[in-house]
């Protein structure tokens, strides 16, 4: 049988663990694009 209080109480706990994931690929995202300013070849106009 399907317990819908069950579902309504692991909402909060699903709700942090994509808060978790989403803030994890968000810090990865800053850390790729920081070493790639600090680390890019700049380019001569001559």
């Amino acid at each position: 049988m399907f317990n819908f209080k069950a579902l309504l109480d692991s909402l909060p706990i699903m709700g942090l663990g994509m808060l978790g994931i989403f803030i994890v690929i968000g810090l990865i995202m800053a850390i790729i694009w920081i070493l790639g300013k600090a680390f890019s070849e700049k380019k001569d106009n001559q």
